[in-house]
């Protein structure tokens, strides 16, 4: 045993980032070190046993064999490291001593299942055995798990009898581990029931090793099949005994999800379009069989989409769908089997006859509706939110509580010069988080406290993640570094940041008081007036930490102010209409003055037309109550005025974490690969998403919490009401299933039938996440906050479906590419973090990826060749995306085809060594809109960059909007007349040469970072930046900076950042109507004079709009007006 744990630790060495070692290596030792570890697992089972005699001799000896050989291998891989060729002929070596472990040789299956038949043997003993000795049992049902996972990759292509039954042998075994690991509910069977348990672990062991993946996939020998269904009979009875309401799985209760189900419908239809029209019968199934199948899914697709309306009032209708759904499901599964190799013969002659039989049922059903007017049309009275709606920012003015805002400013900042807590406390939706924001973001305040912070706090959270969400917010320049602490020193830090400083932080959404154990020592008390500001739906949360600390109870608005606010989010600034005054204030007084209620009740009553007003102002006052249950109420209502596509779009940020800032570009992008997003004639599927935004927000379901440049979208999040509502609906509709990593193991209500998408949260308790469950037909897996060395090795290939779509493995490490995923050939949308450069080959496999998302410490990530051949992908991003992105292979890129929908692109290259490097792959790019391009030289630096006259063409680019170019110093560029969006970092160029930029006619945010430019005078010529409308300069060494009017006629936000030495600011802004916001950070004191002149000149003019902000250099301070 000694041995095998010595061999263990080599092995892991050998995988370790540390160790240069091959890396196709390091996949298979590191599936050597787990089989070992089993191995080690069953003899300690076995001992447990009181096994002996020669069933113990012939497994030890087995292993005996196995470790040596083992030992053999790690000392040739490690001594031998740096020999390609050795290496090569290790991986083979290494994969038969894989299969010896494994119970595929009959040798080694006789020798297994002759251990575990002495294990039955003795009894009374070895009862008592399991109840002190609980961890060998769970490790070897563990190895059993893991076995019969190995099997189920093979699943798709198991006959349905088969399929049920590995299901019910995979929940029951992993019931039986979880027994073994829960000594109390162990402890509650009579002897009789733990006897049973303890054989039914070895009878599960014996049929686990006795089944072949041949003998899976043709049917069951009959024996096996009689002793598989009494084995499963147990397990019920033990499942049933300890009282759980844990039914075994079947695959026949595998549905098709009630929710998008015409999206996912439609999908479908693009696969069968794919598959036909290939030359080949490719997949198996005769390229006449899916045509028909095509064929007549076309038409009871269009039919579905003409009665969607009929289906609530007719319930022939009702069931039609159903069975259509179920069929077309039934399809789905099929196919993309057959995709994965898993086919059997005539399997699709049954779907073909029962989708012939629903059509000839359909058309009858449209010549009744048709000719005798059976059902009434039901017309939806909702309109499409437009595109260019104005969206509330998160942070927008209140309605009403200006009283509340005022008696919060003046408790935080008079007073008691002792440490203080101040607490917000009220209902769900009053407004406790809007107000807490202003009462933030208030001059005041900014002026008053030395140090701000913000935290979220929620319902799970750790002391790790409360410290870093505090200096991400008062220290961001440094947030990297914190990331990279313990909680210890985090602590440690924070405590010595905030000393002697008067600070305020703001606790928001707080429901217990075990933050205060976790934070207190880190917050100093200087008796100098610093507070703590806490939202809470809870009560007395502020007593606890000071007896004498009394919450303030936010009151409801009254009906004037939820007046006001209804008005103004359904009229902004326009008086509202006479003739809908009277349903309007009707509407605003049922909302019993909570504003989230307001808000919610103003997106309906926004998207429906205004006819309809008053029958939707009566039919909400008849459910809407003054509680939780009035916000579900509200909240439900929105749902179901919801088009049907956008459903899944709003019910999939329950997947989410509450109160998560959401980035908008990956939100889209997963929607898209979700397949929930329609497809439009004339329009790109970028464009629609954006409408399907656009009309969640609108409609008030999503809130904005961060623009782009030009006032676009770039972080948004939901409310914690909606989120609740979301989870609750998603489970509801077995849309989404949502767990924390600590319940994996020990869960024992799986879903019937299991969701399509899994969404996993971190541990509450910080520790690995574990996971067992078998989920054959799951389509999207996301992780959240789920960092390195949390995720147990072996649970990711539990949870990886071939049939997944959508892959996101949050902040997971990995050391080199999971083998895993290269199999995933349905995989749409991939994101992962690694510590490997090189992106293996064989990603090719995934032949229908369209987003390819990687992140790490590398600068830098290697593409193979085959990357050519994805022909789908439409963005390949690196992240975080300063400084860092893909490196082309250059070789044979004549002879390599284009990728023709990539809109998105990290580009990392070196210009000194590939001059037309640059040129050459963006010419195989014809579609990109989105270019980052950094530097991949890593000893560049651009005091050594030199002088040439290298310039790089990208103008031939007819489609490229955003361009951001970093290191690239003293190379010219020949930009493209439709760009509309350029940074530049460490450019290096001379102010002269900012003329070619300034020519741009389509223009209209500009980025000059560190360095983009060198010299002392910037002089702006005549004619230049014509549409500019955002302009940011930072880290530039300018000292004079002159201009005209004309330069500045569109432009509506100004920013200027670390230019230190700026004297002033072009005067001529003040006479600019367009302009709407300066920020100066950290400037000169004349340049911070230079602007609040142009303040007062537009005063002057009539714009008293204008918002100025600034942040003093050196202070902590800041002021704004």
């Amino acid at each position: 045993m000694d041995f095998i744990d010595s061999i263990s630790e080599n092995l892991k060495h050998l995988c370790s980032s540390n160790c240069k070692v091959d890396e196709a290596l390091k996949i298979v030792m590191v599936t050597l070190q787990e089989k070992l570890m089993f191995l080690k697992s069953f003899i300690r089972f076995a001992t447990l046993r009181g096994v002996e005699g020669q069933p113990l001799i012939d497994l030890l000896v087995h292993a005996e064999v196995v470790a040596v050989n083992a030992a053999s291998l790690a000392s040739t891989s490690f001594f031998q490291k740096n020999s390609k060729k050795v290496c090569k002929k290790m991986e083979p070596q290494i994969y038969q001593l894989i299969h010896k472990i494994d119970p595929v040789h009959p040798q080694v299956r006789e020798t297994y299942i002759h251990v575990l038949q002495a294990s039955k043997l003795l009894r009374s003993s070895c009862v008592l055995a399991l109840e002190e000795n609980k961890n060998p049992v769970a490790d070897f049902v563990d190895y059993l798990l893991y076995t019969i996972m190995e099997l189920e990759q093979s699943y798709t292509s198991f006959p349905a009898p088969v399929k049920d039954q590995v299901l019910k042998l995979h929940e029951g075994v992993r019931f039986l581990g979880i027994l073994s690991q829960q000594q109390e509910k162990f402890n509650e069977l009579n002897d009789e029931m733990k006897d049973l348990a303890r054989v039914a672990v070895s009878d599960a062991g014996i049929m686990i090793f006795s089944l072949s993946m041949n003998e899976m996939k043709e049917g069951l020998r009959k024996e096996t099949d009689l002793a598989l269904s009494h084995l499963l009979e147990v397990l019920e009875l033990i499942i049933a005994e300890v009282g759980h309401n844990y039914p075994l799985p079947s695959s026949s209760s595998l549905s098709f999800p009630r929710t998008n189900e015409l999206g996912s419908l439609d999908l479908l239809l693009e696969t069968l379009k794919e598959l036909a029209s290939s030359t080949a019968d490719s997949i198996g199934f005769p390229n006449e069989q899916i045509r028909t199948i095509l064929e007549d899914l076309v038409f009871l697709r269009s039919f579905l989409g003409n009665i969607v309306q009929r289906c609530n009032q007719n319930g022939k209708l009702q069931a039609l769908w159903s069975r259509v759904m179920k069929v077309a499901y039934s399809v789905e599964l099929k196919t993309d089997s057959a995709l994965l190799g898993d086919i059997h013969e005539h399997c699709l002659d049954v779907v073909i006859g029962d989708v012939k039989l629903l059509k000839i049922e359909a058309e009858e059903i449209y010549d009744n509706i048709r000719y005798n007017g059976e059902t009434q049309i039901v017309t939806k009275t909702t309109i499409h939110m437009p595109s260019q709606i104005t969206a509330p920012i998160f942070n927008e003015a209140l309605v009403g509580h200006n009283d509340e805002v005022e008696n919060i400013i003046d408790r935080l900042t008079r007073g008691s010069s002792q440490f203080d807590v101040v607490a917000v406390v009220g209902m769900p939706g009053l407004g406790k988080t809007t107000l807490a924001n202003n009462v933030y973001n208030d001059p005041l305040i900014k002026f008053h406290f030395h140090i701000r912070a913000w935290c979220t706090v929620s319902q799970v959270y750790c002391k790790h993640n409360l410290l870093l969400q505090i200096f991400c917010v008062i220290d961001s320049l440094s947030s990297n570094h914190y990331h990279k602490m313990n909680e210890d020193d985090l602590a440690e830090k924070l405590y010595q940041h905030l000393k002697g400083k008067r600070y305020v932080i703001v606790l928001d959404d707080v429901w217990d008081i075990d933050w205060w154990n976790l934070l207190k020592h880190s917050l100093p008390d200087d008796c100098n007036g610093s507070r703590i500001l806490l939202t809470s739906r809870f009560q007395n949360l502020s007593l606890q930490i000071k007896s004498n600390s009394k919450p303030h109870h936010l009151r409801p608005l009254t009906d004037e102010e939820s007046l006001e606010l209804l008005q103004k989010k359904l009229f902004a600034k326009e008086d509202c209409p006479p003739t809908l005054s009277e349903f309007v204030l009707h509407a605003a007084k049922y909302c019993k003055g909570l504003p989230l209620a307001v808000v919610l009740v103003a997106g309906i009553l926004a998207t429906t037309l205004q006819d309809c007003w008053e029958e939707v102002a009566r039919h909400l006052s008849s459910t809407i109550f003054v509680d939780n249950e009035h916000c579900m109420e509200t909240l439900e209502h929105s749902y179901n005025y919801l088009s049907d596509y956008l459903k899944p779009c709003i019910l999939y940020l329950g997947a989410f974490q509450e109160d998560q800032d959401i980035p908008i570009r990956k939100l889209l992008w997963l929607w898209i690969s979700e397949g929930f997003v329609q497809k439009i004639e004339g329009k790109s599927l970028e464009d629609v998403v954006d409408n399907y935004l656009m009309d969640l927000i609108g409609r008030s379901l999503v809130m904005v919490t961060r623009r782009r440049s030009l006032g676009g979208i770039k972080v948004c999040r939901i409310h914690d009401l909606v989120h609740e509502f979301c989870v609750a609906k998603a489970k509801e509709e077995n849309f989404l299933q949502i767990f924390h990593g600590d319940e994996l193991l020990t869960f024992t209500g799986l879903c019937k039938p299991p969701s399509p998408r899994l969404s996993i949260f971190p541990t509450t308790s910080g520790g690995p996440i574990k996971s067992r469950l078998f989920y054959p037909n799951l389509r999207c897996l996301l992780f959240f906050d789920c960092y390195y060395g949390q995720l147990d090795g072996s649970s990711l290939k539990f949870l990886l479906s071939k049939l997944l779509r959508v892959l996101d493995l949050g902040k997971v490490v990995f050391w080199y590419f999971p083998r895993e995923v290269l199999f995933l050939v349905h995989l749409r949308y991939l994101r992962i973090q690694l510590e490997s450069k090189e992106i293996p080959s064989a990603i090719a496999n995934l032949s229908r990826l369209e987003t390819f998302a990687v992140g790490g410490r590398i600068c830098s990530f290697l593409l193979p060749y085959s990357i050519w051949y994805i022909k789908t992908l439409k963005h390949l991003v690196v992240f975080p995306s300063y400084g860092r992105g893909f490196e082309f292979p250059m070789f044979n890129l004549k002879g390599s085809p284009d990728l023709e929908h990539l809109e998105t692109l990290s580009l990392a290259m070196d210009p000194s060594s590939q001059s037309q490097s640059l040129q050459k792959i963006l010419s195989k790019l014809p579609s990109i809109r989105r270019l980052t391009c950094v530097n991949g030289n890593h000893y560049w630096n651009s005091a050594s960059a030199g002088n040439h006259n290298g310039i790089l063409v990208l103008e031939y680019l007819s489609h490229l909007e955003s361009l951001k170019m970093l290191r690239f110093a003293r190379y010219g560029f020949k930009f493209p007349l439709n760009l509309r969006k350029l940074t530049l970092s460490q450019y290096g160029q001379p102010w002269s040469k900012i003329s070619a930029i300034g020519k741009l006619p389509n223009l209209e945010v500009l980025k000059l970072c560190y360095d983009s430019f060198v010299g002392e005078k910037w002089e702006m010529e005549e004619g230049e930046f014509q549409n500019l409308r955002f302009l940011k300069l930072s880290g530039l060494d300018i000292r004079w900076w002159t201009a005209s009017c004309d330069n500045f006629c569109c432009l509506e936000k100004l920013v200027l950042e670390n230019c230190f030495r700026l004297e002033e600011v072009p005067s001529c802004l003040g006479e600019t109507l367009t302009l709407d916001m300066i920020e100066v950070k950290w400037c000169h004191e004349s340049a911070v004079n230079s602007v609040k002149q142009i303040q007062q000149e537009q005063r002057d003019m009539g714009n008293k709009n204008l918002k100025i902000v600034i942040v003093e250099r050196r202070k902590w301070s800041t002021s704004s007006s």
